[in-house]
């Protein structure tokens, strides 16, 4: 009689018995495409496609000469302005002075006041065109945002970059350290599924164990009907090629 029941439960109930396999294609987990908010002259390029860099590592440079003297034109300026506020601080200091000793009117106070405030503001003035400058300065160095694998590489030395609202991509990276398999299913199956849930993923013959990132909520038509696209997040110790086929095992 028991044998009976287990034979019923498992017609009436496959999936959860058996996982499905879905196959899978491979997609980057996170890719970014860049280029430089300056314009400019590339200068060195210092990786290739297929190497792997690491957060805040120098990817490409441009010649930044001109950059470097505006820093050290404003930085001069700073200077000269420091000393005219502090000249100006010190003859408001005598005004006041000789103006409780009524030997200045009031008028002179005044203007020494007013002295003292122009000075201050243009040196706060030079101070901001300073921080403007120095993150153009800072900008002529491409750095990678995190850890990555470059991709794509479509800048050599001595090319001319201009900055604007379309900037030319100079570089290509992915995240390093972990992939994304991508499958479409029916709503039927994506309503058993729920993120962070652990699923096998398979390439090429290697398992890895990922679990599900998102589950598409717009339907994408195909001729057998509506499917939902769901992305499965796994990590990877080997570089693995975007577009490369897969199989998710569900539970």
């Amino acid at each position: 009689m028991k044998k009976w029941i287990v034979l019923i439960t498992a017609a009436c109930f496959p999936q959860v018995l058996w996982a499905a396999e879905v196959p899978a294609t491979l997609q980057w987990s996170q890719r970014v495409e860049l280029s430089t908010p300056v314009s400019g002259v590339v200068k060195a390029v210092n990786i290739d496609v297929g190497d792997r860099v690491k957060k805040g590592q120098v990817l490409l440079s441009l010649d930044s000469t001109t950059y470097q003297a505006s820093v050290a034109e404003i930085h001069s300026e700073i200077t000269r302005f420091k000393a005219e506020a502090e000249e100006a601080k010190r003859d408001l200091n005598r005004m006041r002075d000789l103006h409780e000793r009524t030997v200045v009117a009031t008028v002179e106070l005044d203007q020494a006041r007013l002295n003292l405030v122009k000075s201050q503001s243009k040196l706060s003035e030079a101070r901001a065109r300073l921080r403007q400058d120095q993150k153009a300065l800072d900008d002529t160095s491409l750095r990678a945002p995190f850890d990555a694998v470059v991709i794509l590489r479509d800048a050599e030395p001595g090319l001319s970059v201009a900055a604007g609202l379309e900037p030319r991509m100079l570089l290509t990276l992915a995240r390093s350290g972990q992939m994304v398999a991508r499958m479409e299913l029916p709503s039927s199956q994506i309503d058993n599924l729920k993120t962070g849930q652990t699923v096998t993923v398979t390439v090429a013959g290697t398992r890895y164990t990922g679990k599900i990132k998102t589950l598409g909520l717009e339907p994408v038509q195909t001729k057998a009907g509506p499917v939902y696209p769901v992305d499965v997040i796994f990590p990877i110790k080997h570089p693995l090629r975007a577009g490369t086929p897969a199989v998710v095992k569900l539970p």
